[in-house]
């Protein structure tokens, strides 16, 4: 039985990366543009795909000591009952997608925002236009937004509480088996981190046992590139909500895809369509195990449960290689047609815009999956005293055997490349999946991965300067001051800095041996979330 995960867009951005996220699932899944699915490719068409089986090399503690890595493969990575080798019958396109009436596949997506352009955009114009289900769409009614003020966005969303709530159990009790919700916005605007914010406490509040996995992008962190002065008071206050009420937050920060869309894809002025389809390709990568399930990472909490060993430290970092950017924004016109009809060209395929990546093997791949430069979070993984708490690789070939994957981990492991928690198992864990038999690739085998590093702390420490520069002369408050919550005061400010403080200090306790005595509540980190037991 599929387990269901309901998706909450939130925001500008939110609903940005959302769109190009439903678009990438579309393609993999063979849905038209109107919800209509098409027929799976003869075994002889160009992209051929296996089934969308999968298999797990799971971390191996006992086999390695601290730095080095290790694994075991399961055997033979065909599925029990899978029907041939170009046969197509575990596609759960479930997971994200239900079917109406008239056998239409509709996202299980929240729309939400409080002013219209976007929103409008998905909805009404483009070929994507009838996707989605019309009730699940929210719009203030004003239409004003929240100016790009956290506290105004909290506000509306507490305001707005009843109906937004009233959509998301519709939608949750359309599901069999639903495990869990996963947020796409923004930390530094209005809307997607003040509603957002209220949102993911609702959220807990609501559905206590349901896991609550966030995308949340965070701002360039250059000043000169920032077009929102308050964004360190904006990010900060959505920071601690992502610390003490998400279970998972997959970290998508705005400087290292720009750094990488220049640097690896050469696009002198990256547009912001560019960047939402790296994230769209980052976030369909992430969700291939739960949408072609295999023997192990095939639900939400097996995929988060070995990558995020204590509570507080759930924010993880992503990789992909080989990097491209879809046709649809190398040429400026979709290469599917409005009746959803593919034009000549594959879906996605390497390009203009793509990493000179000629020859991919699963070593090659494992090996650029740990470099800086594939790494979408402007954090220094390679400072000496920083290191991997956990690690998950999923591989998508259609020809990769667990023997290549067998190979590459000794290799690694012989180099020493990489360095992990000297307090816990070293060794990175892979799982095998099988490419969309919808889409074609010049790349034989492509990787992604998602860790958790203590190099986050770096982040989080950079946000917490800027944040003390403008808090330090109490500039810009005035906005914040008009708002029920800071009314009467700012300690709610305060509040959040010390939460984002503790944050740092763990991932950089996570760096020393004696870990396993660090006392959170000691440092002031209780509060309202989860407490850590010795």
């Amino acid at each position: 039985m599929p387990r269901e995960i309901v998706t909450l867009q939130v925001g500008q951005c939110g609903n940005q990366i959302g769109g190009e996220f439903w678009k990438q699932l579309c393609l993999e899944h063979g849905i038209q543009p109107d919800g209509l699915a098409r027929d799976v490719p003869p075994p002889n068409a160009d992209a051929t795909a296996g089934g969308p089986t999968s298999t797990s090399v799971p971390s191996s503690p006992s086999s390695t000591g601290p730095g080095a890595i290790g694994g075991s493969p399961l055997g033979n990575p065909r599925m029990p009952g899978e029907m041939g080798h170009n046969n197509f019958i575990d596609d759960r396109k479930d997971v994200f997608f239900y079917q109406s009436d008239d056998e239409h596949y509709i996202p299980r997506a929240l729309l939400i925002d409080l002013e219209p352009r976007v929103v409008n955009k998905l909805t009404h114009q483009g070929p994507y236009r009838n996707l989605f289900n019309q009730e699940n769409v929210f719009i203030a009614e004003d239409g004003g937004g929240a100016g790009n003020n956290w506290a105004s966005g909290f506000r509306q969303g507490e305001q707005h509480h009843e109906q937004v709530l009233d959509m998301i159990d519709r939608e949750s009790d359309n599901s069999d088996s639903l495990e869990g919700f996963v947020m796409c916005h923004s930390i530094a605007g209005g809307t997607g981190s003040g509603m957002g914010s209220y949102l993911l406490e609702a959220l807990n509040d609501h559905f206590p046992k349901k896991l609550v996995q966030t995308y949340s992008v965070f701002p360039n962190w250059s000043q000169n590139q920032s077009d929102v002065v308050v964004q360190p008071y904006n990010s900060v206050l959505t920071l601690k909500r992502l610390t003490l009420n998400a279970d998972a937050v997959v970290v998508l920060d705005n400087t290292a895809l720009n750094r990488i869309a220049v640097d690896r894809l050469k696009i002198e002025n990256p547009t912001v369509d560019q960047l939402n389809s790296l994230v769209a390709t980052i976030m369909a990568a992430s969700t291939t195990t739960l949408r072609y399930p295999g023997y192990m990472n095939n639900d939400l909490i097996g995929l988060l449960a070995s990558l995020i060993p204590t509570p507080r430290c759930h924010f993880l970092m992503t990789g992909y290689t080989p990097l491209t950017i879809a046709d649809y924004y190398q040429n400026g016109v979709p290469n599917t047609a409005v009746d959803g009809s593919p034009l000549p060209r594959p879906a996605y395929q390497t390009g203009a815009h793509s990493a000179s990546v000629r020859k991919t093997t699963v070593l090659d791949v494992m090996r650029r999956l740990c470099q800086p430069d594939n790494i979408m979070v402007s954090a220094n993984t390679r400072k000496p005293s920083s290191c991997y708490i956990s690690m998950l690789n999923i591989i998508q070939g259609n020809d990769v055997e667990p023997t290549q994957i067998h190979k590459a981990l000794q290799r690694m492991r012989e180099r020493q490349t990489i360095k992990f928690i000297p307090w816990g198992p070293a060794s990175i864990q892979v799982a095998l999946a099988r490419k969309s038999p919808f889409l074609s690739s010049t790349n034989k085998v492509s990787g992604f991965m998602l860790a958790n590093h203590t190099s986050m702390a770096e982040l989080f420490d950079r946000l917490l300067n800027q944040y003390d520069k403008i808090r330090r002369r109490n500039a810009f408050l005035d906005n914040y001051r008009r708002e029920p919550m800071f009314r009467d005061n700012l300690d709610e400010f305060d509040s959040a800095r010390e939460t984002v403080q503790c944050l740092v200090d763990e991932y950089r306790a996570c760096e020393r041996k004696d870990y396993v005595d660090y006392d959170y509540t000691a440092r002031g980190g209780g509060g309202d979330g989860e407490v850590l037991e010795e």
